[in-house]
């Protein structure tokens, strides 16, 4: 083990869901509502499908994308940016869990000594 800080950034995998998530959140906030009506779209429907296969791919399950994909189908709560704000919240959680995992280590290499 080394003694340099680990600092934890978002990889690839964190960013391209990022992006992913703010086009679908564009697409079913400026673009789809122009060409569907209502929250029985088969697009909105099939790009959230799609986005929650899509984000579980990238970063793994995580309890956030459930009520992002449930509010998608309510209309009027479907106007917030809820895969963008599920996958911030994900990232979010994985830096706290290895800035403690990394507190923890130090914590037992400082004991150890």
């Amino acid at each position: 083990m080394s003694d340099e800080p680990i600092t934890l950034s978002p990889g690839p995998q964190f960013r391209l869901a990022m992006l992913l998530a703010i086009a679908a959140d564009a697409l079913q906030l400026i673009v789809f509502p122009a060409f569907v009506a209502g929250a029985l779209s088969p697009a909105d429907d099939i790009l959230d499908f799609a986005m929650a296969a899509l984000l579980v791919r990238l970063v793994g399950w995580h309890w956030e994308f459930l009520p992002s994909f449930v509010a998608k189908l309510i209309p009027g709560i479907d106007l917030v940016p809820s895969w963008t704000l599920a996958v911030a919240n994900v990232y979010r959680k994985a830096k706290s869990a290895a800035m403690t995992e990394q507190a923890a280590a130090g914590e037992k290499k400082f004991l150890a000594q």
